[in-house]
């Protein structure tokens, strides 16, 4: 029992010593206490702009859209009239704004004429996107998602802006339906962005929890820098990833957070090394192993090295030089095992294998998974980091925490696909609100399907 008891101790000491900056844990779940320190290292420089920055600022127009001029009638002194006094010199202003926002109203009419020869009744045709009496624009339309599915409102306050601002008011109903028609319009895009994720060279993959219908749910992201696709399911592991279809016979490098399910598939791997710089920060400062501190100077001098060669233009490292790396590598795990290899076996109070401390697990890691952890110093495609996807899957997990979940499984779809095909055009240079424009337009933006790092 004490054995036991001792063990449940130092669980619960490990438990109180993770954070968002030594572990997976997400910042929101530190509370409020001490804000952690950061793991970005600094770079020296002063807060703000920098010498020889660029400034930028709103500079004037050659042609304003529209001139007032401010005419001189009479002289302030003596009280002469200067009507018809030439004009020496014009000093110019300009003022940038909004005109005022009204709705436009468009009537379209199609003639009836019978044909004077045989009698038929012939009709004008409407355009195809004018198929009911009354109906709102793609204008109104793509204003109405943007304002909901890229900057987050819920659907009610969405209504209250566009009625605020153009005077027409539209009920939450009608938003909901605008979304769907965008979700539907689509489809084919997403599938365009899935066959080019399967044909990427290296592809990052993340997972997060997403409440939808009162549970909890697990969103998942496929991401590059050109291309972004978000699907839900109910599962996190293997099911929802052959349910999801774009690992099962992906060939390229897989970026992930070492999460099992990952590894099941037959193709080659990388680690991200922000979560080990957090694991090697707890393993430091919470149970004191020295190899931990050597190790997070060594992934970093690799970074530093790798970072420096990409800005000189150079597309891979000297092999001297990536085997200077790797044996350091190797002599800190040597290092660290051999630190564990005197420590006493950990009380567990249960039979069976007893339990391992968190620094031999994560050297097992970082042993086991070498080439996947440092695949970045080999190939400059690979990052060395997540993060990719982790940037986009966060403002998913903002949408979440301003509406607090997802009320059924079809609004959380619409969110998914709409947001990818969002995420995906910012990428190529597109605005959020052109992108939109464009769907309701009936010409979305399809990425072209190319190998993307």
């Amino acid at each position: 029992m004490v054995e036991f008891l001792l063990c449940w101790i130092v669980e619960l000491e490990w438990q109180l010593g993770r954070d968002s900056r030594n572990s997976s844990k997400p910042p929101s779940s530190d509370g409020l206490k001490k804000r952690p320190r950061s793991q970005r290292e600094s770079s020296g420089k002063k807060a703000g702009g920098q010498s020889g920055h660029e400034g930028h600022r709103l500079e004037p127009v050659a042609e304003p859209d529209e001139k007032i001029t401010h005419g001189v009638s009479e002289c302030e002194g003596c009280g002469v009239s200067l009507a018809g006094v030439e004009v020496k010199e014009i000093y110019r202003r300009q003022v940038f704004d909004i005109p005022e926002i009204e709705i436009q109203v468009t009537g379209h009419c199609a003639e009836v004429k019978e044909c004077p020869c045989c009698g038929k009744e012939n009709e004008g045709r409407f355009p195809g996107e004018v198929s009911q009496e009354v109906q709102y624009g793609p204008e109104l339309r793509s204003l109405a998602v943007y304002l909901q599915q890229y900057q987050l409102l819920p659907h009610e306050r969405a209504c209250e802006v566009i009625g605020d601002l153009t005077g027409q008011w539209i009920s939450v109903g009608t938003l909901y339906n605008m979304t769907g028609e965008c979700y539907e319009k689509l489809s084919g895009v997403e599938e365009a962005i899935k066959a080019g994720l399967q044909k990427a060279a290296v592809l990052h993959c993340d997972e997060s929890g997403l409440r939808a219908e009162k549970k909890t749910k697990w969103l998942h992201v496929a991401s590059t820098s050109l291309l972004t696709f978000y699907g839900m399911h109910e599962r996190r592991g293997q099911e929802a990833m052959e349910a999801i279809g774009i690992l099962p016979g992906y060939e390229g490098r897989a970026i992930h957070d070492h999460w099992k399910a990952y590894l099941g598939y037959d193709c080659n791997h990388g680690l991200c090394n922000a979560h080990h710089l957090r694991e090697l920060t707890f393993v430091e400062e919470m149970e004191q192993e020295a190899w931990a501190a050597g190790m997070k100077t060594c992934l970093r001098e690799m970074k530093n090295g790798v970072d420096q060669a990409k800005a000189m233009g150079e597309t891979t490292l000297e092999e001297s030089i990536i085997a200077l790396h790797e044996a350091c590598y190797v002599e800190i795990i040597d290092e660290g095992k051999s630190w564990h290899s005197g420590l006493p076996a950990l009380a567990s109070g249960k039979r069976g294998k007893a339990k391992q401390r968190p620094g031999k697990n994560l050297l097992d890691r970082l042993e086991q998974y070498q080439e996947e952890t440092l695949a970045f110093l080999k190939d400059f495609r690979v990052l060395f980091d997540n993060n990719q996807a982790e940037r986009d899957i966060r403002m998913v997990k903002l949408r979440q925490k301003v509406s607090g979940c997802f009320r059924n499984d079809t609004a959380a779809n619409f969110f998914c696909r709409i947001r990818a095909y969002i995420s995906t055009s910012r990428k190529h240079g597109l605005t959020a609100f052109e992108a939109i424009q464009r769907v309701f337009n009936g010409n979305p933006f399809f990425p072209a399907l190319q190998l993307t790092g």
